[in-house]
């Protein structure tokens, strides 16, 4: 009876280092996992709040940089400091001539609370006088019906675009409403387009849904905001956009000094022109969402390099309680470099399989996640391939590192030392 209790046992602590090994290989393969899901995630939710931050702003321009008039806070030609800056159509044509790096350029003029009435409802809105360029900057698409044209602003046609809320206050939830006259400023207009409705969660005059556009010719000639603006072309704000984002910088200073020279200001008095530069903050904000990446990726990257070390100590063990069989295999003719090779492929295997069950995962929540409706500045979790090799190369690295130092403590043991090994 006594060599059956040895026995039973032998067979229990068999049963117990198994089940040891399995739970040590189970949160070894999840940590692998999790570290690689993890590292991919951080770059795709970074990537998410990029990208959404951007499509907000493309929705009022893309690259748009926007001067509005300002007031001197330095001498400069001979002025007093403290002067105040106006814009004029004029201005354009200077900076069409003498700025190379500006691609479009275009000026706004602008009436808050217009009086507009259909046959249905009235209210007071901002009317914006627009014209192609203009259209060109911003992004003011019809929803229905077509956009202002160049003939409607050469011929200074009595038409109108109305935004999402103007409609509905104006036609309420009737069907088509092109065609159809309203008053704007007592003047009558014909209703050629309608924009969709904007989920906009930014702007720099208020939200595109409450404005109704008109030809730029006909909103100085019915409802100029002041006599100057009717005589003289005055601009609520210059709008411009760079030939391209690297010569952004370049197309600044070159505005500046065609505006100061008209104008006798100093082109770097901060005050003289209040500027929205759209591209400076995407520049900002993409800065601060690659910092905000990298410490991200970094936290993931150290969760990575534990289920590497999950993987070593594993290994390690592995060959702790395989050396007499490492003894045996060498005795029978087995060189170190198979010993080497038999261990490292079986420490890549076991990192491998958990890196691609953790890219399983991120593929499954990414799924779910962007299939949900997305709120405003975040478009879901895009993995790009940027991302995705990011992950794998990491995952590489680690499963390298993880995996070589056991293959080679089991390829350095003698076939002596090995079959004298007690555990």
């Amino acid at each position: 009876m006594r060599w059956f209790e040895s026995l039973r046992a032998l067979a229990g602590q068999t049963a117990a280092n198994l089940w040891r090994h399995k739970l040590r290989s189970f949160l070894t393969m999840f940590g692998i996992a999790w570290g690689v899901a993890s590292l991919a995630l951080m770059g795709a939710l970074a990537d998410g709040f990029r990208v959404g931050q951007r499509k907000n702003w493309e929705q009022i321009g893309n690259n748009l940089v926007a001067l509005f008039p300002g007031k001197t806070s330095r001498q400069a030609g001979g002025q007093r400091a403290g002067r105040p800056v106006r814009l004029y159509e004029e201005n354009l044509d200077a900076i069409r001539r003498q700025c190379p790096a500006v691609a479009v350029v275009a000026g706004e003029m602008k009436r808050y609370g217009t009086p507009v009435a259909s046959d249905f409802n009235s209210g007071r809105y901002l009317a914006v006088g627009v014209g192609p360029e203009y259209l060109k900057l911003r992004n003011l698409p019809a929803g229905t019906g077509r956009q202002i044209a160049a003939a409607d602003v050469e011929e200074a046609r009595r038409v109108c675009v109305l935004g999402h809320s103007v409609r509905k206050q104006l036609f309420g939830d009737r069907g088509d409403i092109l065609g159809q006259w309203v008053r704007i400023n007592s003047y009558p207009y014909q209703v050629i387009g309608a924009m969709a409705e904007k989920d906009q969660n930014s702007s720099y005059d208020g939200w595109d849904n409450d404005k109704i556009l008109v030809p730029a010719p006909c909103l100085k000639r019915d409802a100029p905001p002041s006599a100057e603006a009717h005589e003289r072309g005055r601009l609520g704000a210059i709008l411009y956009q760079p030939v391209s984002v690297k010569r952004w910088e370049e197309a600044r200073g070159q505005v500046r000094r065609v505006l100061g020279r008209i104008h006798e200001f100093d082109p770097e008095d901060p005050t003289a022109l209040f500027v929205a530069d759209y591209v400076e903050l995407a520049e900002l904000f993409d800065s601060v969402y690659d910092s905000t990446e990298i410490f991200l990726a970094a936290v993931a990257l150290v969760t990575l390099s534990l289920g590497g070390l999950g993987v070593m100590n594993t290994m390690l063990t592995a060959v702790t309680e395989r050396t007499n069989e490492i003894g045996l295999k060498k005795a029978l003719g087995a060189t170190s470099r198979r010993i080497l090779l038999d261990f490292f492929l079986e420490g890549v295997a076991l990192a491998s399989v958990s890196g691609t069950a953790g890219l399983c995962f991120l593929a499954v929540l990414t799924t779910a996640v962007n299939s949900l409706p997305m709120p405003a500045f975040f478009a879901g979790l895009p993995v790009d391939t940027r991302t995705a090799l990011t992950a794998i190369l990491a995952l590489g690295a680690v499963t390298i590192v993880s995996a070589a130092p056991p293959a080679w403590r089991a390829s350095r043991l003698t076939p002596v030392e090995a079959l004298r090994f007690e555990r």
